[in-house]
């Protein structure tokens, strides 16, 4: 996980986080080869069950990045097909909640991460990224890209607000590259500006121009701060843009960046993010554990399985979790606490940022495979260069969730994080903790990404942030114009991050 500083524009800093969501995940029965099959399908059967009429609850009505990181869940390990559709019809009907703030009187308005946070969710979704929930979300997100005149940031996905700092991101960038290569192809513009967002050392830096790291290419600097969740999720989007678009360059910076991650994994397997979540956790280790594994890197990849797999709760190990079994507890000590205490109501928000993103290394399956058929291999695209409403849609019931029916809104004053990236997500316990942006993707931009961890919750360690929302910190910021606060807030993503 990640973090992000404030940036103020007037009275009001606006920042979102994102994390960018969990990868396809085969069920124990559709690979037998991958040991840790069945608990990738235990922990999305878990995740499955948080969901309330197709939404997972936030702080104030449904936070739609972290479902959507939920439906990447369910997507990887195909063992929930109801719960994924009841899911994606949910978000069909909230788009604008998530990715606008036209309720909050800007018409018009577009949160960069979030939109492409939506376009990727329809594509894993198998639905289709022209016409989901009635609108283009593919020719949305094309719509955002910084055009030719744009300067140094040609390429970049942007937000279309009024009076707001950009929080576009890596993790937006990335959820862009990768909704937009699975859907028709991407244009080399975006590629080239991820790839601008890699330092010569291989490592990303989540913000342009922040966090230690100035000018239109990052830099190694003694100040730089390069995050292994960002790096985890281009590493992805890069291996997608050059399979499904054959993106110049795109594939030796994936390599680039995977090494790097090599390079940072510690003797137990594990990850930590950067920033206040530079403690190995379960968000980071799911992501970056995901990423090695699509770049080839198997050794290491199963050594970040099994770190994630000591994590979570199980029938022999539950202790006073036993209502609980399946989760992935987000930390040690927050493993530690629900053995002995179980998981109360105020604590699992945590557990359910944690658990999409940190199955990812579980299930095994690269984020730009996420959707395919199990038989489809690496690099085929699902949908043909033009969209043509071919895709097939998934289940849109369940026995146990309506999911039709749009949940309450997730857009509120009380900030909301999930993996992708929406303005209300992204922030953690408080508006003084940092958490990742992710389009949900880290705080403040992008895409949905990986979750921040913020302080402790309760006596289950740092609350995990996995796809922010950066749509909900906008409106955040929007509403407190009147007063003339500021909004202090961190950024994930990854899911901040949440995208």
């Amino acid at each position: 996980m990640s973090w992000l500083t404030v940036r103020k524009s007037g009275a009001v800093a606006v920042c979102g986080a994102i994390l960018v969501a969990a990868s396809p995940v085969f069920s124990a029965s559709a690979d037998a080869a991958n040991p840790y099959a069945a608990s990738a399908a235990a922990a999305a059967k878990w995740q499955a069950g948080e969901l309330v009429d197709g939404g997972i609850p936030g702080f104030s009505g449904a936070d739609w990045g972290l479902t959507i990181d939920t439906m990447m869940a369910l997507a990887a390990t195909r063992s929930q097909p109801a719960a994924l559709g009841a899911a994606a019809d949910a978000v069909a009907a909230n788009i604008r909640k998530y990715n606008s703030a036209e309720e909050w009187g800007m018409p018009g308005s577009r949160i960069a991460g979030a939109t492409a946070k939506v376009l990727f969710a329809s594509v894993v979704a198998g639905r289709e990224p022209t016409a989901f929930g009635g609108l283009d979300m593919r020719a949305e997100t094309l719509d955002l890209i910084a055009s030719a005149d744009a300067g140094d940031d040609v390429g970049r996905i942007r937000d279309k607000l009024t009076g707001s700092p950009d929080s576009g991101n890596a993790f937006g960038q990335s959820l862009a590259v990768l909704g937009l290569a699975r859907s028709g192809g991407v244009p080399q513009t975006a590629v080239d500006f991820l790839i601008k967002q890699q330092c010569p050392s291989g490592g990303f830096r989540l913000f342009p121009g922040q966090l230690g790291s100035t000018g239109a290419t990052c830099q190694d600097t003694p100040t730089t701060v390069l995050d292994p969740d960002s790096t985890g999720m281009a590493v992805q989007a890069l291996l997608s843009a050059a399979a499904e678009s054959g993106s110049t360059g795109a594939a030796a910076a994936a390599k680039k960046g995977a090494d790097w991650l090599k390079s940072k994994q510690r003797a137990d397997g594990s990850f930590g993010g950067s920033g206040p979540t530079e403690a190995s956790n379960t968000n980071s280790t799911g992501l970056a554990g995901q990423a090695l594994h699509a770049a080839g890197y198997s050794t290491e990849a199963d050594k970040a399985a099994a770190w994630v797999a000591k994590h979570q709760i199980t029938a022999d190990n539950a202790g006073a979790a036993t209502k609980d079994v399946g989760t992935i507890a987000y930390n040690e000590d927050a493993l530690t606490s629900a053995r002995a205490e179980g998981i109360p109501d105020f604590q699992r928000d945590q557990w359910r940022r944690a658990t999409p993103q940190a199955l990812l290394v579980l299930a095994d399956v690269p984020l730009g495979d996420l959707g395919k058929a199990p038989t489809e291999p690496t690099g085929t695209a699902t949908s043909s260069p033009v969209p043509t409403g071919s895709h097939t849609p998934a289940p849109s019931g369940s026995a146990t969730h309506t999911g039709s029916e749009s949940p309450s809104a997730s857009t509120s004053a009380t900030p909301t994080t999930s993996l992708g990236q929406t303005a209300s997500a992204s922030i953690t316990a408080s508006a003084t903790n940092t958490t990742r942006a992710g389009t949900s993707g880290s705080a403040s931009g992008g895409g949905s990404t990986s979750g921040g961890g913020g302080t402790a919750n309760g006596g289950g360690g740092s609350l995990a942030r996995t796809g922010a929302e950066i749509g909900g910190m906008v409106l955040l910021a929007v509403g407190l114009v009147g007063t003339g606060f500021a909004v202090r807030a961190g950024a994930r993503r990854k899911n901040g991050k949440h995208t």
